[in-house]
């Protein structure tokens, strides 16, 4: 069985959902691939359950209840869930319990800071990044209140990677500052997303564990950078899909 990784989804702001379908799958991969597909990945800004919004999200789980396999989203940076306390939480068999949305398809978000094992791979879950969109004159205004880790999560999170710092892949949203500096430093010279805390916090999170790579959204590119000293690779993902 294989796990489906996606970029941001917004929602279907701008059609990510034909990216996801049922139709662009099967015609993607084999027959075979699609049936193998136990889990869909979603690296972050999912965009569920905005407000006032009741009628998108109705389409579109309406859309992905066509697909015979659940979603789970990383925590980005424009998720309404960061605003709100009434989410259930559920334990699926990962490992940690997830904040589920919806029930047919399921669709959950995972939380930063944990780990989970999902389809036989051990995964370390991090999350959010820098929102540049809230306002023009003033880029680092965050959307909620939680989209910046708050102190107590790193401390956690550096207190886990104390005891525990091998995993297979980190699931992500933006990925570490000096890789989305590499990948795309030239495209978006100045970006005020190279000065994110989030990303920073990255850095310093991929110089603490062994990993093989790590799975990110956030930049709206599909980039792929292999780091020869560490020997892992960083995908970068939204109009494109890959299966693991």
């Amino acid at each position: 069985m294989s796990i489906l990784f996606s970029g941001d989804f917004h929602a279907n702001e701008i059609n990510e959902l034909s990216y996801i379908s049922r139709e662009t799958l099967v015609g993607k991969y084999s027959r075979e691939e699609y049936s193998g597909i136990a889990w869909h990945v979603i690296l972050g800004d999912g965009g569920f359950l905005w407000p006032h919004k009741q009628k998108t999200d109705e389409a579109n789980f309406m859309a992905l209840s066509k697909r015979p396999f659940p979603v789970l989203c990383i925590v980005g940076n424009h998720e309404p869930i960061l605003g709100r306390n009434d989410i259930p939480e559920v334990d699926l068999g990962l490992g940690e319990t997830v904040y589920q949305i919806h029930d047919k398809p399921l669709v959950a978000y995972l939380k930063r800071g944990k780990v989970y094992t999902i389809g036989g791979f051990k995964f370390l879950v991090l999350g959010g990044a820098l929102s540049i969109d809230k306002g023009w004159r003033k880029p680092s205004v965050s959307w909620w209140a939680k989209e910046y880790w708050s102190e107590e999560e790193k401390e956690d999170l550096f207190a886990l990677l104390e005891k525990e710092h091998d995993f297979d892949y980190v699931l992500a949203h933006t990925g570490p500052n000096t890789v989305n500096v590499e990948l795309f430093g030239d495209i978006m010279p100045g970006s005020p997303k190279f000065k994110d805390e989030v990303a920073i916090l990255n850095d310093e999170i991929d110089s603490r564990i062994n990993c093989r790579g790590w799975w990110c959204g956030h930049w709206h590119k599909d980039r792929y950078f292999y780091d020869e000293d560490r020997q892992r690779g960083y995908q970068y993902l939204y109009k494109g899909t890959n299966i693991l």
